[in-house]
């Protein structure tokens, strides 16, 4: 997979391969951070107008969501009191999806949250759940967002339905459909562009996900032996991603930047 890095002002186009260093049990592991993309668009109902206002109710109050911000809202909330008698349609909607990728049951033993995003800066996840994919499904209506993986070239359309399994260590961001990349201004206040969705995390070390994802594993052992935290690393320096831009950077200039 070819790859933008920047380096210092410079900026050059490599082919390497990038490593994510992940807990496994009680030792670092490492594997390939896959660049295989799934998407589709499942039926499911919409969310009713209660269900709705109580979210934008805790987005506001609680949250106070900012553009390019993602956070956690209450799942057990939304499924209390029937407020959400459609949520186990919607999980049916996408075991059934990912039935067909060959996943088996994998959904139904994995981790699930509910998330909002007013849009989403260019970032990864592989410093936090390198052990995972995420497999989303978006709730919402289609607010002229994308989710754009910039090191594929791949932009999603996000409608209600819309579904996505990545590797947590894939560069993504949600951004405006007209823009080509992460823009503050596309966000403004009163523009209703808020996105609510599923998230679960499956566990890449489980066979059917490694393989469906093309996870090689163990790539680095020696470096793995040595850490203590989970980083994602390209051509033997750990590396970071640009907020902006969506293209890595090592972290020791990011640092020095900063310092600067």
């Amino acid at each position: 997979m070819a790859l933008w890095t920047c380096q210092g002002r410079n900026k050059k186009l490599v082919s390497s391969l990038i490593a994510s260093y992940f807990w496994s049990g009680d030792a670092i592991r490492s594997r390939s951070v896959s660049d295989v993309v799934l998407s589709s668009t499942v039926d499911i109902p919409a969310p009713s107008a209660r269900l709705v206002a109580d979210w934008e109710r805790e987005i506001s109050l609680r949250l106070d969501l900012g553009a390019g911000e993602v956070e956690e809202l209450s799942l057990a909330r939304s499924r209390a009191h029937a407020r959400w008698p459609d949520y186990k349609h919607c999980v049916q909607a996408v075991s059934d999806w990912t039935r067909t990728l060959g996943l088996q049951d994998v959904l139904a033993a994995s981790d699930v949250a509910l998330m909002t995003c007013r849009g989403a800066k260019y970032h990864h996840d592989g410093a936090q759940y390198g052990g995972a994919a995420f497999c989303n499904l978006f709730l919402s209506e289609d607010r002229g967002l994308d989710v754009h993986f910039p090191a594929t070239g791949q932009r999603i359309p996000l409608v209600r339905g819309t579904a996505v399994i990545f590797d947590t260590g894939q560069p993504h961001a949600v951004i405006d459909r007209q823009s080509s990349g992460f823009n503050v201004a596309d966000f403004p206040i009163d523009r209703d562009c808020t996105q609510v969705f599923l998230s679960w995390e499956l566990p890449i070390e489980n066979a059917y996900v490694g393989e469906t994802l093309h996870i090689a594993f163990d790539i680095d052992p020696a470096t793995a032996l040595g850490l203590g935290e989970e980083q994602v690393w390209l051509n033997g320096a750990r590396i970071t991603l640009c907020a902006d831009t969506g293209r890595w950077c090592e972290a020791a200039i990011v640092n020095r930047a900063r310092v600067s």
